[in-house]
């Protein structure tokens, strides 16, 4: 039986599938990303040698997962960071709360984060009467909108500037035809004072460095800086997957991230954060704690395959690449990672009988894999999720029935050519079309085979 995700997740993408207006706007948005991609891309001298060694390094990180969080862990709380180990979201949640409630917090400023909507920590937060907000200027959109982001990397992707200014026409009474520009400057001007009145900054973390037991932080618009530097205390969440093993490896992954993600050379602002505001410094937060969050991750490190998908590193251009993507748009997966590496690590994350069905959610195209920065096979990945979905009796009855049936046929020529061209139309068209869906419009088989024709002729 179908899965509630997987019904969800059909009737959503059929109807972004045949929204004009949605397809128009989002392959505008990714053709300005692959016009700034090419640019950024074009820095390296030798681009598949640096995805070569950074898939190197990833892969040594993955395979020794314990060995440098071990490292990193001590490390961190040398610097006098404190460190909180999550099994789940909902551990995660509970020891963020129990800060905020020691803090007497009221106000919580937060930069973009994919691992804190993997926890939904807003929700949490705002239900304990404390307020947060969103400074990113992406995800305070989407934020004001009552949306999750849309994309990894660019949350509202899906939105038109004539969108945004509509919205914020009704929430805030902006002028209709507000410009960008316009848009940003009131955005600006709305946030700055928060972050000097708030209790709580948190952050994600792009990376995590063993050696030095720091956590990295790109990004454009200096909001992250800001939701460490202001706040008392400074919050961040990550994955256990982030770790690099040192810091001189950001000279390859902040290129490659960046060239990737947004087509820069580098982006804006980069930070390294090591902990607490020492008493020699001036600015910074008086306490540092860092969430460190399974939540699903350490049963896709036991996957013998897949758990090379623990590489990535959240650039979001297997998203941009892919032609499903591109049709159905990052809501309609129903998950926090969408696209090609969403539907990778999503089942194993999240239940296979729940969210296998994204698996199938793929041409095999291969494009994903030939983008990625770090050399994540996501094609045969997708195979292998395929296969256990299948193997773990997780498809409908009709599907399991139907291939059956076809594998059956198909291993003899006699079965083959038992039933003529009509009676094989006519199955497709009552059979087959309902297993592989409305959507698929099946070829007619020919009145006459190859091989008939080819007997005939020559004998």
């Amino acid at each position: 039986m179908a899965s509630e995700e997987y019904k969800k997740f059909y009737k959503a993408a059929e109807q972004k599938a045949f929204d004009l207006e949605h397809r128009k706007t989002i392959r505008f948005n990714i053709s300005r990303y692959n016009a700034a991609v090419e640019r950024g891309r074009a820095q390296f001298a030798d681009l598949p040698l640096a995805k070569k060694r950074a898939a190197h390094v990833k892969q040594r990180v993955v395979n020794n997962l314990e060995k440098y969080l071990k490292e990193f862990a001590v490390n961190f709380e040398n610097n006098g960071g404190k460190i909180v180990w999550a099994t789940d979201a909902a551990a995660a949640v509970r020891e963020i709360l129990n800060v905020a409630q020691r803090a007497e917090a009221k106000l919580v400023v937060k930069s973009k984060s994919m691992t804190t909507e993997e926890i939904d920590i807003n929700d949490a937060l705002q239900e304990q009467g404390i307020d947060v907000l969103e400074t990113d200027l992406g995800e305070y959109i989407v934020q004001v909108a009552g949306e999750k982001p849309y994309h990894i990397v660019t949350p509202a992707m899906h939105k038109s500037k004539e969108d945004i200014a509509a919205l914020f026409h009704r929430k805030f009474d902006t002028p209709e035809d507000s410009t960008p520009e316009e848009l940003t400057g009131f955005v600006r001007k709305k946030l700055r004072e928060k972050f000097t009145q708030a209790d709580i900054g948190i952050t994600g973390a792009n990376f995590l460095l063993a050696d030095t037991g720091s956590i990295a932080l790109t990004e454009n618009e200096g909001n992250a800086v800001m939701s460490v530097a202001f706040p008392r205390i400074h919050i961040a969440i990550a994955g256990i997957e982030k770790i690099l093993p040192s810091i001189t490896d950001l000279e390859l992954f902040w290129p490659l991230l960046a060239s990737h993600g947004t087509g820069q050379h580098v982006t804006v602002y980069n930070s390294v954060i090591s902990g607490p505001r020492s008493k020699e410094e001036i600015n910074g937060p008086d306490e540092m704690y860092l969430i460190l969050i399974d939540n699903g991750r350490s049963h896709l490190l036991s996957k013998p395959l897949q758990k090379i998908a623990l590489s990535c590193i959240r650039c979001g251009a297997c998203l941009n690449a892919c032609p499903i993507y591109k049709n159905i748009g990052g809501h309609s997966f129903g998950t926090t990672y969408s696209g090609p590496v969403g539907s990778v690590i999503t089942p194993h994350m999240k239940g296979m009988d729940k969210y296998g069905h994204l698996s199938f959610a793929c041409s095999l195209c291969g494009e994903c894999a030939e983008v990625c920065p770090v050399m994540i096979p996501l094609p045969q990945l997708l195979l292998e999720n395929r296969h256990e979905f299948v193997k773990e009796k997780n498809e409908g009855l009709l599907d399991a029935v139907s291939m059956k049936g076809f594998n059956f046929v198909m291993k003899k020529r006699k079965r083959m050519d038992f039933f003529g061209a009509k009676t094989k139309n006519l199955a497709l068209r009552l059979f087959f079309q309902k297993v592989w869906g409305p959507g698929r419009e099946l070829p007619p088989i020919a009145p006459r085979s190859f091989r008939e024709m080819y007997k005939e002729k020559y004998g």
